[in-house]
């Protein structure tokens, strides 16, 4: 099954809202996840494992970086999915 973009960014708010305490309307597509949501490299590598089972995709270690933005996110996902 193939989600949305709109699904996709639900779900990333979630997973991060879980992780962070911070309220899943404050991630946005713009927001940075280092600069604005304050995750750390840990969180982000709990953050893409759980995304990973959820959205059934693979997000390579080296991927992670390039993730700045939770755009950046839902986009790769979004272009990751089977």
């Amino acid at each position: 099954m193939a989600y949305t973009e709109q699904e996709i960014l639900a779900g990333l708010a979630e997973i991060v809202s879980e992780e962070t305490g911070l309220p899943a309307d404050a991630v946005l597509p713009e927001k940075s996840f280092t600069d604005d949501l304050d995750i750390d490299s840990l969180s982000m590598m709990t953050i893409v494992t759980i995304a990973e089972e959820k959205f059934g995709v693979t997000i390579p270690d080296d991927e992670v970086k390039n993730l700045a933005t939770v755009g950046d996110a839902v986009s790769f996902i979004n272009g990751a999915q089977s």
